[in-house]
């Protein structure tokens, strides 16, 4: 868990399990739904997932030929309650296309739970979002890698590999 007083986690997976005690009261809602942004938010999805008994789905960010970045969400997230899970906020972008990609694919709640979310960044996204959920809420932003002891990057096939592992 964070270092009392750091604002660090160990890895990506210890920010998941920061976010379990603030996430726990979805677990009474038979539509929510866990959805990882592709690939670092994995580790951190699949704890909150594990701990609420909730499907994992993944979110697909890409850049096609260096133009702006698209969303690729799966089938079925209308009428669901969408937990978005990444590693992190930073700058906000991928949080933002993320929760403008689950608005259009008609979520009938949509969620923010990261590790860290910085709080001049938590008014902006509270807008597309229904609520932000964040285990730690500096002042201002720093680089993501800053909260994690260890930041091991996963390649998009190793996110995926373990989407498909998960028994949900």
């Amino acid at each position: 868990m964070v270092t009392a007083g750091t604002g660090r986690f160990a890895d990506l997976a210890d920010g998941g399990r920061a976010l379990v005690p603030l996430t726990q009261r979805f677990a009474a809602d038979p539509a929510v739904v866990v959805l990882a942004v592709l690939p670092n938010g994995v580790p951190a999805a699949v704890e909150v997932a594990r701990a609420l008994g909730a499907p994992l789905l993944g979110a697909d960010m890409y850049r096609p030929d260096g133009g702006e970045p698209t969303v690729t969400l799966p089938d079925g997230l209308a009428g669901r309650t969408v937990l978005v899970v990444d590693d992190a906020v930073e700058t906000g972008t991928a949080a933002r296309l993320v929760g403008r990609a689950v608005k259009g694919a008609g979520a009938g709640r949509s969620v923010l739970a990261v590790p860290v979310c910085p709080r001049q960044e938590e008014a902006t996204l509270a807008l597309l979002y229904d609520e932000v959920v964040a285990a730690v809420r500096p002042l201002a932003r720093r680089s993501l890698t800053w909260h994690y002891e260890a930041f091991e990057p996963l390649t998009p096939e190793q996110a995926r590999a373990e989407l498909e592992a998960y028994p949900g």
